[in-house]
């Protein structure tokens, strides 16, 4: 969860929850959110790949492991503020929305309304989407033992 006070530690928080959220309730809160500040463009939804590096046990020789599909735009907010998005995937709106949404959320008059309003249930739903994923994994975990012979 976000709890930072550091404006940049704060910024990589929200960017990461839009980047990682679910389109479809965020564009549902976008909508109840919206404002009529206007964004000037920087920089139209591109699609593109990036490379995938992984590491044996975390600590291994990086290797390339594959592509991704990323999106990414910015946009500049009346105010001036910019505001940058990154999400996997091909979905321009996603991407158009949360770079809108780190702009806005760069004003501290702004701020603390969206955090309520976007950011907050957005990570709650990502939490509660990962507990029940434990749960799901943890009620099909398997112990295994071992037995010792008592002649050793």
């Amino acid at each position: 969860m976000i709890h930072e006070k550091n404006p940049n530690v704060l910024r990589q928080g929200w960017i990461s929850v839009l980047a990682k959220a679910d389109y479809s309730r965020l564009h549902e809160l976008w909508c109840g959110n919206e404002s009529a500040e206007e964004f000037q463009v920087l920089r139209k939804p591109e699609t593109g790949l990036v490379m995938l590096r992984g590491r044996m046990g975390g600590t291994g020789a990086p290797f390339n492991m594959g592509e991704a599909t990323v999106t990414r735009c910015s946009v500049r907010s009346e105010t001036g503020l910019v505001g940058h998005s990154y999400v996997m995937g091909r979905n321009h709106d996603h991407a158009v929305i949360a770079a809108k949404l780190d702009a806005r959320l760069q004003d501290e008059g702004q701020c603390e309304t969206l955090m309520q309003d976007i950011i907050k249930p957005l990570e709650k739903q990502m939490m509660d989407e990962k507990q029940e994923h434990r749960e799901k994994v943890a009620a099909t975990k398997v112990d295994f033992f071992t037995m010792v012979r008592g002649e050793d």
